[in-house]
């Protein structure tokens, strides 16, 4: 096995192990995960989301929201943000791989109805050792994946508001000097389409705020390796949701959550019921299928090997809910499912918060409910600032 071959070998281990867990030997005949380039633009980047079952396209706004919707920033209580997350990744195997996530909003002009955010990700896969068929060091590469964006949200009545964000998207397998001439890093471009809605119910005595919210993210190219010979979809993606806060008296507050998500990549063909002629055929014909083609091929049922019933099976939802004690003290949980034939990620969260007027500081930890889980036990830590706060401070 060549140096580039071994390295795409390790990073396609690392990188797939957040679309594939634990499998289920029961279903393992039916195991047909979907599996996309940079999967890490699907790993939940914040503390409060991770908390909640990595929830958040309609919870209450937060700096975070760049990620989740960004519709949500036009109704953001705070003029400005910006807020900082470090996530430990697989340190059940490995311990120097990591997500860090930085993002941010601005509310544009004085009626408070436009906003703009950013964000930066990056996914370190650490260092890995380069070795010839001899077992001769070769050197080490350092391969990331990494994405940059930039939104723009609207709120078009008291109630609604939408948002687009454009997308850098980036992953090296850091070869360097060590790469083939044909071995590049990979480049895509993706765009996201986002709403918020939100509105104050009666539930009894009690004025509620219903949230409803969806996102459409990373509608894009395709990312290549190879200079193009080879392309892979980017985790284009549907997530919808509802959030239901309602006051217990002044000072405690109770939400309930819930997220469906569907990725818009077409599933894999069956190879195993195929020859190699006929296999060969079929790969060609995936790849050859179009990012825009393939969000629409994406809801057939004749798509996937096991018909409707398999196209089910791609949606995963996560529940959560968030008790706040006067905006201040917060402690969350949340469960988050995947069919065990699309990758078996199984897990209950928990998660604390803690907010002054100025920062907020938050953590979360998962449990896995599958065996053999190699994200068992993963920390997340976020902190963030509101700008307003600071202001206060510094009168």
């Amino acid at each position: 096995m060549n140096k580039i071959k071994l390295l795409a070998f390790v990073f396609c281990v690392f990188c797939i192990s957040n679309n594939i867990h634990a499998v289920d030997p029961n279903s393992k005949n039916e195991f047909n995960p979907l599996i996309t380039g940079v999967p890490s633009l699907t790993i939940a980047p914040d503390a409060r989301a991770g908390g909640m079952g990595d929830i958040g396209v309609a919870t209450d706004p937060d700096i975070y929201s760049q990620n989740w919707n960004p519709a949500k920033y036009a109704f953001a209580y705070s003029k400005a943000g910006v807020g900082l997350s470090y996530t430990p990744w697989l340190r059940n195997l490995v311990n120097d791989i990591y997500l860090a996530y930085l993002a941010g909003y601005y509310k544009l002009g004085d009626t408070d109805r436009q906003a703009i955010g950013a964000s930066l990700r990056y996914f370190s896969l650490g260092a890995i050792t380069l070795n010839d068929p001899a077992g001769i060091f070769q050197g080490t590469a350092s391969p990331y994946e990494m994405a940059v964006d930039f939104s723009y949200s609207l709120k078009f009545s008291e109630k609604f508001s939408g948002a687009v964000a454009f997308r850098y998207i980036r992953s090296d397998l850091g070869l360097g000097s060590n790469a083939q001439q044909n071995a590049t890093p990979g480049n895509a471009f993706a765009a996201d389409i986002a709403g918020y809605y939100n509105t104050y119910v009666m539930a009894g005595s009690n004025e509620c705020l219903l949230g409803l919210g969806f996102n459409i993210s990373n509608i894009g190219t395709k990312i290549s390796y190879d200079q193009g010979e080879n392309n892979q979809f980017i985790p284009t993606n549907l997530r919808i949701g509802g959030s239901f806060l309602f006051p217990l008296d002044d000072y405690n507050t109770m939400s309930f959550n819930l997220d469906l998500n569907k990725l818009l990549i077409p599933t894999r063909p069956d190879f195993s019921q195929m020859g190699d002629a006929e296999g060969t055929q079929a790969w060609l014909d995936y790849t050859s299928i179009g990012s825009i083609q393939g969000i629409f091929k994406s809801f057939s049922p004749s798509d996937a090997p096991g018909g409707a019933k398999e196209k089910f099976q791609e949606i995963t939802w996560s529940f959560g809910a968030e008790y706040a004690y006067n905006h201040q003290f917060f402690v969350r949980g949340g469960y988050f499912y995947e069919h065990p034939n699309k990758g078996n990620r199984q897990y209950f969260t928990v998660g604390a918060g803690f907010k002054l007027s100025s920062f907020q500081l938050d953590a979360a930890y998962l449990i896995s409910t599958v065996p053999n889980n190699p994200l068992d036990q993963t920390l997340r830590f976020s902190i963030s600032f509101d700008m307003d706060g600071l202001k206060n401070i510094m009168k």
